[in-house]
């Protein structure tokens, strides 16, 4: 493989370990769990499961184990430091005894299911290290949860003398880990099955983690975009940019990086949601923003927008639910079959209610159909097809039409559009990533080594030096609710939205209003690597508002 000059200089860089992992540790276990919600429904599908302790590790004097075979999958899409996981693990079960051995599954839960892996070596491992992607084995979004994926799954693991499986994913894929855990705990097959925390959605987050491996790098690398285009912005000035920023279920992604460079706009989907707002009232918002820049000159601005905005308004919301409804066989719980897109749109203007009906045919005819379109593996309207920028800028560019007949408008409109998505899910990981993700696959080793399954690895305190970081473990049934999916009720681990009462989104309501008028940007630059902590080491602006 070649390398670039600064992939060879980063494959040098050693990721920091929280003092605690430095060694042999001991578990300290906290009190019982019980689920954030639906505890009875919860512990009754994971009685083998459900309401064990939090684990803390800590120094201490624990025997060197005897070698173990262990496992890894990497599910869903890709973040900044998958690498890095895997290298913290591979290490971590190296130090616990070097002839242990770590196996790779070939894109994503399909490679357990059927049987294609790889062995690590030394000589393997050094070759990704502190590199983004997920290239090392591939990742892959099958879902475990038929009792013949995980039978054809302990099949290979026998045939492995694998006795533990980490699985690196989302709330999705970590629900499956979950699911995994229980089945294979329930049957008494001696596999032990981890979880660690990705998402560049940063919406797999709680009291017991603090953040998603891989936003804290996804999100300074759009914030460089972000800032490129604000400069060029501010030198031509001559147009708005609309950038849809990745973030279908929350918008951490948005939020962040409006903190990071201060546009003239960001809408916030949980606020909109809050406050009932129509298509009509976020359009009116920003051309209000607009209007009033143009009445101090200023021809030109930001507006960052989440892709997931236009579910959280609340019409469209009811109709994109009973949307995902209809368009779902009560019989088998997937997607329903049609013979074309008529014959789809069709069907679904027949079967849902007239209210839900009216939105519908009140949206330009390119969003009504892509609503009544294409699915997700989750039987979800994909609503990063949505072209979401494009639909608000020329819906902006309508309402300052009907306020420049009206006397109100006076300005010049000129939209350029942007989606920053696939640009953040590979890049080379942040110092913090690199150090959050390495620790996370090490501390994984530990809580295999201590017996656990259907935990996932945490590492905490991360706005402090490594050396003070917090490692442990939670029970994934800790996280869990139930939730309808598909048109049944599933157990699913809940997403974590951008909480308006909290220190991040208050900071941003507090400044929004001087970032719209003033031309205040912030130009973050490229992520750095090497020179002073305060410039290469440190967390994102969401969560050091959150810990203060």
């Amino acid at each position: 493989m070649k390398k670039s000059a600064l992939q060879i200089a980063r494959a040098a860089y050693q990721p920091k370990l929280p003092k605690a992992l430095k060694g042999t540790v001991v578990a300290k276990e906290g009190a019982a769990t019980q689920s954030v919600g639906n505890q009875d429904e919860i512990k009754a599908m994971f009685p083998n499961t459900y309401g064990m302790p939090v684990i803390t590790f800590e120094e201490g004097n624990a025997p060197q184990m005897e070698a173990i075979n262990v496992g890894i999958i990497l599910s869903g899409g890709q973040a900044p430091g998958g690498h890095n996981v895997i290298s913290g693990l591979y290490d971590g079960v190296k130090t616990l005894n070097p002839n242990s051995k770590l196996y790779g599954f070939l894109m994503g839960p399909g490679g357990l299911v059927d049987h294609k892996y790889v062995e690590f070596t030394d000589e393997f491992i050094d070759e990704y290290r502190n590199t983004g992607g997920f290239d090392i084995i591939g990742s892959g979004r099958t879902k475990l949860e038929k009792e013949s994926q995980f039978e054809s799954g302990i099949e290979i693991l026998r045939e492995l003398g694998i006795k533990a499986l980490v699985i690196i994913g989302g709330d999705d894929s970590n629900t499956n880990a979950c699911v995994l855990a229980e089945y294979y705990a329930a049957k008494n097959y001696g596999v032990q099955v981890i979880g660690c925390p990705k998402t560049i959605d940063g919406d797999l987050k709680n009291e017991q983690i603090e953040t998603s491996f891989g936003f804290d790098t996804a999100c300074k690398t759009y914030s460089e975009l972000i800032g490129n285009i604000q400069r060029d912005c501010n030198s031509a000035r001559k147009y708005w940019h609309f950038i849809k920023l990745m973030g279908r279920s929350a918008s951490h992604i948005a939020l962040e990086c409006a903190l990071q460079t201060q546009p003239n706009a960001c809408l916030i989907s949980e606020e909109v949601e809050q406050k009932e707002m129509s298509l009509n009232d976020v359009v009116t918002y920003l051309a209000q923003i607009v209007a009033d820049r143009a009445a101090d000159g200023n021809n030109f601005g930001t507006v960052l927008i989440p892709e997931g905005l236009i579910e959280f308004i609340p019409a469209i919301k009811k109709l994109i639910a009973e949307l995902n409804e209809v368009l779902t066989d009560p019989a088998t719980g997937e997607s329903r079959e049609f013979g074309s897109a008529e014959e789809q749109i069709s069907f679904v203007k027949g079967n849902i209610a007239a209210d839900n009906l009216a939105v519908l045919e009140s949206l330009p005819a390119d969003v009504a159909r892509q609503l009544c379109l294409d699915r997700d593996p989750h039987g979800n309207v994909q609503v990063s097809l949505i072209e979401t920028e494009k639909l608000l800028s020329r819906m902006v560019a309508d309402k300052l039409a009907e306020w420049k007949k009206e006397g109100k408008y006076n300005g010049k409109f000129s939209a350029q559009h942007h989606f920053f998505g696939y640009e953040g899910r590979c890049a080379a990981p942040s110092n913090y990533d690199a150090d959050y993700c390495y620790s996370l696959g090490f501390n994984a080793s530990r809580l295999i080594a201590n017996g656990k399954t259907g935990y996932m690895s945490i590492i905490k305190n991360t706005t402090a030096p490594a050396e003070e970081w917090i490692a442990g473990g939670v029970p994934i049934t800790m996280m869990m609710n139930m939730e309808r999916r598909n048109g049944a009720m599933k157990p699913v681990i809940r997403k974590a939205l951008v909480e308006l009462d909290g220190a991040p989104f208050k900071f941003f309501a507090a400044n929004r209003e001087e970032w719209a008028k003033n031309t205040a940007y912030i130009y973050p630059g490229p992520i750095q690597y090497w020179g002073p902590t305060e410039v290469c080491d440190q967390c994102t602006k969401t969560l050091a508002l959150e810990q203060k």
